[in-house]
């Protein structure tokens, strides 16, 4: 699948409501899309129907909205682990290019960005 939005950056207002949010959510799953303005990756959306406990968290496919400003997805690990799971590949794909994984204790150090074949991409942090 060909992906065309690609972002410059993820704002860090953005990424500290990501990092909020897991700790919030905390011992379970955090998940929710990466919505861009065209440049940055600048909010995140939770999708209606969305289940978590310790161990996954679910979107249902057809819960997420029409929007051309996805550009991809988050979910945290309550453990500190940043490497994903063959599941966390097969949801990548769905949600667009860049895809979000945030480890406990959910600081700015410990999250990576994947592409929707698990390669490691550099996503900067911008002051927006």
């Amino acid at each position: 699948m060909g992906y065309s939005k690609r972002v410059a950056g993820i704002a860090r207002d953005a990424l500290r409501l990501i990092l909020e949010a897991c700790k919030s959510t905390h011992p379970k799953e955090f998940a929710g899309l990466l919505r861009s303005d065209g440049r940055l990756i600048t909010e995140v959306l939770l999708v209606p129907g969305t289940t978590s406990d310790e161990g996954s968290a679910r979107m249902l496919l057809d819960m997420m909205p029409l929007d051309i400003s996805i550009v991809g997805s988050v979910h945290s690990h309550p453990v500190h682990d940043l490497r994903f799971s063959e599941a966390d590949i097969c949801m990548f794909g769905a949600k667009g290019y860049y895809n979000i994984i945030v480890a406990y204790p959910y600081t700015e150090m410990d999250w990576a960005c994947y592409s929707p074949s698990g390669e490691r991409v550099n996503l900067p942090v911008v002051e927006a």
